[in-house]
């Protein structure tokens, strides 16, 4: 390291770092034993280009856990990592905001960069599948450190050998102060015919859990307060297939799948969460929604999800065939202004999964050290 760096004070160095995007911390940790206590410590700052949501995708093999892989892009740099595999606990598993969970036999949970399975106590009724949410409820905490607590919504369990599809689940809620879970009234009827996370899409957003049916169109939410559920209502803009619910910054977003007069098109509208009403911000370009499927295909769109949170949307097919390509839409202000763009193909060798997880987390630039010798490995783009 050259003269001038070494003069430099802590406070100093720290805020130069800042501004490095991740990928360039990464490196930087390597420069100096100083460098990567200041980069790896908790009280690193955090700028708002290290608050952009990351896109993580989970790749699971039935046969194989060799075949599993998880990578994760930072939209920053518009970079790929690709994340060191480790145990799952089950094939049953669902990604959400900064962690993974295993649902079957037991509850578990890990922080999805720092790999460390967690059991809590027993759910009270097992399942597989179910809608799962984070949040922190300062009110309760004992410290000025809140303590994430987990939302269980639907999802099926198995009686012998058999998937009961008539059981409606109580929503669980857990408390990670006395290690145990609230039951709370179920996921309102009209959802009985698809209550698993296949089926639905939830989105946290001002003290309220939104639950909405891809296919059925249905919306109802669960007030974190009061734990009560709201009328269910039907949430359905004209021409639309299936579609995701969203939060995104201060507003509830749509994002889905039409058949118009003009033919396919993927749009977003922003919802009112009181009135349902919705009007339209964006479409996605053509070019960008024909490069994420096969034109050959008569259902070609129906394997495209969606995830995001914050500014961020990211529109993916969780097919092989192109070894799930997605794009990225930015909502840029409330106004609903967005811009689009085409995500960097995975790095190769990509397997060919049975499952596929996705989720979006942000990260801080503290959360991509996993200790000594274990940092994430960066992948470098791919060129089109």
């Amino acid at each position: 390291m050259s003269e001038p760096f070494t003069s430099l004070s802590s406070d100093l160095t720290e805020l130069i770092l800042s501004h490095l995007p991740i990928p360039s911390l990464l490196r930087a940790s390597v420069v100096c034993k100083r460098w990567h206590s200041l980069i790896s410590s908790p009280s690193f700052p955090s700028l708002p280009h290290h608050n952009l949501p990351w896109f993580f995708l989970h790749g699971l093999h039935n046969t194989s856990s060799k075949n599993n892989q998880s990578f994760a892009f930072d939209p920053s740099s518009n970079s790929w990592f690709r994340i060191p595999s480790f145990p799952f606990p089950s094939h049953d598993f669902i990604g959400s905001n900064g962690f993974l969970f295993s649902t079957a036999p037991s509850f578990s949970f890990s922080p999805v960069l720092k790999p460390r399975w967690k059991s809590t106590s027993p759910l009270r009724f097992s399942r597989i599948n179910p809608l799962v949410g984070v949040f922190f409820d300062h009110k309760t905490s004992q410290s000025h450190i809140s303590k994430p607590h987990f939302i269980v919504v639907g999802g099926v369990r198995f009686i012998g050998n058999l998937v009961d599809i008539e059981d409606r689940l109580a929503v669980e809620i857990y408390n990670p102060s006395s290690d145990s879970w609230d039951l709370c009234p179920t996921l309102p009827a009209d959802f009985r015919s698809g209550n698993s996370s296949q089926t639905l899409s939830s989105a946290l957003f001002k003290g309220r859990l939104f639950v909405f049916g891809i296919y059925t169109f249905f919306v109802s939410f669960f007030d974190l307060d009061k734990h009560v559920w709201s009328q269910v209502q039907t949430l359905r803009p004209p021409g639309v297939l299936f579609a995701f619910l969203i939060a995104c910054q201060e507003m509830l977003v749509l994002a889905g799948m039409c058949n118009g007069p003009r033919g396919p098109s993927f749009n977003l509208w922003r919802i009112d969460e009181k009135s349902m009403e919705f009007s339209e911000i964006a479409i996605m370009p053509q070019d960008l929604l024909y490069g994420l499927v096969d034109s050959e295909e008569d259902d070609k769109f129906a394997s495209l999800k969606c995830v995001g949170i914050g500014s961020l949307i990211y529109v993916f097919n969780e097919e092989y065939h192109k070894k799930y390509p997605a794009c990225i839409c930015e909502i840029i202000n409330e106004s609903g202004k967005c811009s689009w763009r085409r995500v960097p193909q995975l790095p190769s060798p990509v397997n060919k999964f049975h499952k596929v997880i996705s989720f979006c987390s942000t990260v801080l630039p503290h959360n991509i050290f996993l200790g000594e010798g274990e940092e994430i490995g960066l992948v470098e783009p791919m060129s089109d």
